[in-house]
């Protein structure tokens, strides 16, 4: 019927290049490779890219979303086996992504964080759930490395390039996956509240654990790292599911959390019944400093996942409206949508530069650098992972009912949008984290904004933010309660320093101008008259 003929819709976003169309992205690698490795990152990620942009990959998210884990408590004759059933699509996602080098790239080649961060950003864009055992694999490593003897049976499975699943002894796997467990039901963030109890046995180094852990994702992995009470306080331990003689280690699922996004990853509530066997990592009562490099790494996780989550929001809404026409031409071309779109654009580029300033200073690794990163990383944490719903909810408007629906894929991310800021420690979590840098180490303060002066200069507005937040941070009355105020002022001028130096001037003018300058509303598409915004969003648009 004459009526049934469809007009004026978007075709799909697929089979393109997602490395290839993010200029931002593109740039940022190009910034911090070294010039002889750049080809060879720029082709790997290019492949990546293409494979995360296929029809094929998509397909595997939705999916893997579609059918999700389920719990075996037991098998048909009535044994405890506890395991987690996939479907086969989030095994093609999670292969695709460890043969990636995602899991160990950053820990085995030269500028392997920034290519392993650009690689994540690019990947989670094709499904963002299995990203979970992915970045606690890659995370595990630096905790681990604290004991030679561990690292040396652990970390060569974890940064391997196979994807070997399955509950089996280690040393018969070609490659095995990571997993946490801190939080529990009475503390949450608040992890020396912790109850779990760790007794010691016979052989040095050796415990048999009692409690539970209210959160943790990926149960499914072969080996967790967890604090536990020790005789002398709060401690790490490693927790092997398969003991050396390939019997199950007790590790009882109680169930799978029923969550708001994240589908297609499971996060479970477990048990150690008293018999659960597990190894010190690093000395009795330093639990916390020694999984801190794990947690560390998790929340640069963080930063990357939503800046990818924006991303693809942002490329979503784009294309759209680059192919949706209304009152008489593309709406692309319509001042009001593309206020909007480049409004959205200016906060996925700036978290796009920070996520791979970041990622440059896991790799040097010098003094400073480490420096920086220890406020850096909780700032950007914080601040990024906030901007991501509203991001995710704005692009979604952008497709009106057509985004509101399933086969959208809008509604999948605008759910995964929050898990970022709560996952890791929540706001609050990380804002009182600068709250002790702030007081407690003062040289980390000074790399930091020696980082922020490095724009000083070539932007009144930002020079005006700068000199405001100098002021701030010399004033101690309730800095607590102004904890929040202080790290969005941080983060946006990290973020304005960067776009200053490194990104085209109509992208750094907006940003200055409505996020220091205070010359915008209280929503997207508030960006002042006079800037260059068909710039900002053709920079941005894939060209599909």
């Amino acid at each position: 019927m004459s009526t049934h003929e469809v007009t004026n819709q978007a075709p799909p976003l697929v089979d393109y290049d997602v490395y290839g169309a993010d200029a931002a992205l593109r740039e940022g690698v190009a910034r911090y490779a070294a010039p002889e490795r750049l080809a060879e990152i720029d082709g790997e990620l290019g492949e990546l890219g293409r494979a995360a942009g296929s029809a094929e990959a998509q397909h595997w998210g939705e999916l893997a979303n579609t059918h999700e884990p389920v719990l075996r408590t037991h098998d048909r004759y009535g044994n405890r086996i506890d395991e987690v059933e996939f479907h086969p699509a989030w095994h093609s996602l999670m292969d695709r992504a460890v043969s990636a080098g995602l899991t160990g790239d950053a820990w085995t080649r030269p500028d392997g964080h920034l290519r392993r961060a650009a690689g994540f950003m690019v990947w989670s864009q094709a499904e963002y759930g299995h990203g979970c055992p992915v970045s606690m694999t890659h995370a595990a490593v630096p905790a681990l490395r604290t004991d030679p003897a561990l690292a040396e049976q652990w970390v060569p499975l974890l940064t391997s390039r196979s994807y070997d699943f399955g509950l089996r002894a280690p040393q018969r796997k070609r490659g095995v996956l990571a997993g946490m467990g801190m939080t529990e039901k009475q503390g949450g963030s608040d992890v020396r509240a912790n109850t779990t109890r760790a007794e010691p046995l016979a052989a040095d180094g050796e415990y048999a654990l009692t409690g539970h852990k209210w959160f943790c994702s990926a149960p499914m992995s072969d080996v967790f790292l967890v604090l536990a009470q020790a005789p002398g306080g709060l401690t790490c331990f490693v927790l092997p599911r398969v003991l050396p003689d390939g019997s199950r280690n007790t590790f009882r699922i109680q169930r799978l959390k029923d969550k708001l996004g994240n589908r297609s990853n499971a996060s479970s509530e477990i048990e150690f019944d008293g018999s659960t066997w597990a190894q010190r990592l690093g000395p009795e009562g330093r639990g916390v400093p020694t999984i801190i490099e794990m947690v560390a790494a998790t929340r640069m996780d963080c930063v990357l996942g939503s800046t990818s989550l924006m991303r693809q929001a942002l490329a979503q809404a784009a294309h759209h409206a680059a192919h949706r026409s209304a009152f008489g031409g593309p709406l692309v071309d319509k001042p009001l949508m593309r206020n909007v779109l480049a409004d959205l654009a200016l906060e996925s580029e700036a978290a796009t530069a920070t996520a791979l300033r970041l990622a440059s200073a896991f790799d040097a690794d010098t003094a400073p650098e480490r420096e920086f990163r220890r406020l850096a990383v909780a700032v950007s944490k914080y601040w990024i992972t906030k901007r991501c719903p509203v991001v995710a909810a704005e692009a979604l408007e952008c497709l009106g009912g057509n985004g509101y629906v399933e086969e959208s894929g809008m509604p999948r991310l605008f759910r995964e949008s929050p898990l970022n800021s709560v996952w890791e420690g929540s706001g609050n979590v990380n804002a009182l984290d600068v709250l002790r840098v702030l007081a407690r180490e003062p040289q980390v303060v000074e790399v930091f904004l020696a980082e922020l002066r490095l724009a000083e200069g070539s932007d009144r507005h930002f020079d005006a933010a700068l000199k405001e937040l100098l002021t701030e941070l010399a004033d101690p009355a309730e800095l607590e309660t102004r904890a929040r105020r202080v790290v969005e002022r941080l983060a946006l001028l990290l973020q304005a320093s960067l776009l200053l130096r490194h990104a085209p001037a109509a992208v750094a003018d907006a940003f200055c101008l409505s996020r220091l300058g205070g010359d915008r509303g209280s929503t997207f598409g508030t960006l002042p008259t006079g800037l260059a915004l068909a710039a900002i969003v053709d920079r941005t648009r894939p060209a599909v």
